[in-house]
């Protein structure tokens, strides 16, 4: 399925086979009002949701997004995901903990991020985005220089971009795309500072699928330059 707007395409499936089962409809009906960040005008309104915001941008899910909130109950949470199911799990994850630092909108990340104010994020995730392996699909992988632009407006500076991936050419895609550009910076000194995995940057089912079908999970992070 392909969803078109404002001028970008989304790829990929949306819903799973079959439609959503009852328990995710439900909720979308009972649990999305209040924790969905409305994305329908032109600029984001985050003023009032709290002063550290961070963001997770294709969270799959929730794992990761979940854990973060749970472990930073002074941090704003706000997480995109264009596959219902997965925002439906998320929804019924942080029903389930409690949870009313995170805030969700089930749509396209690179349309949300457009929305956002200047310097109003102070952390991104971009974890285990779909790689595209075959070259003739790489204009559809996230990492894009307009893609980063949009980042390095809504990162205050000082703030860090995360990127993670178990797909070496995709690791080397990012790298080739952030090393370039001007406003991030990449601090990592020795092969550990990427090749091991931070103590808040917990594993995920993506990070041990690919554990055991051989492929070693990388860890990227970036720091926005000062303006």
């Amino acid at each position: 399925m392909e969803e078109r707007g404002r001028g970008l395409r989304l790829y990929g499936r949306q819903v799973g086979h079959g439609g959503l089962r009852p328990s995710h409809k439900s909720a979308f009906e009972r649990i999305y009002p209040a924790l969905r960040l409305d994305d329908t005008g032109p600029c984001l309104d985050i003023s009032d949701i709290g002063e550290t915001v961070w963001l997770e941008i294709g969270f799959g899910s929730g794992e990761h997004l979940l854990w973060q909130a749970e472990q930073n109950l002074d941090v704003q949470m706000i997480g995109v995901e264009p596959f219902q199911t997965g925002v439906a799990k998320c929804l019924l994850g942080c029903a389930a903990r409690g949870l009313d630092n995170v805030r969700l909108c089930a749509g396209d990340g690179r349309s949300f991020v457009e929305r956002f104010p200047d310097e109003s994020v102070d952390r991104v995730f971009v974890l285990h985005p779909d790689p595209w392996p075959k070259w003739r699909h790489a204009k559809r992988r996230l990492i894009q220089p307009q893609f980063l632009n949009s980042l390095s407006r809504i990162l205050r500076p000082g703030g860090e971009l995360r990127i993670g991936t178990d797909w070496p050419d995709y690791s080397c895609w990012a790298l080739r795309h952030l090393l370039v550009h001007p406003a991030f910076e990449w601090r990592a000194k020795t092969a550990q500072d990427w090749q091991g995995r931070p103590q808040d940057w917990p594993e995920t089912r993506y990070a041990v699928k690919a554990k055991k079908e051989g492929r070693r999970d990388v860890h990227l992070s970036f720091v926005r330059r000062a303006r």
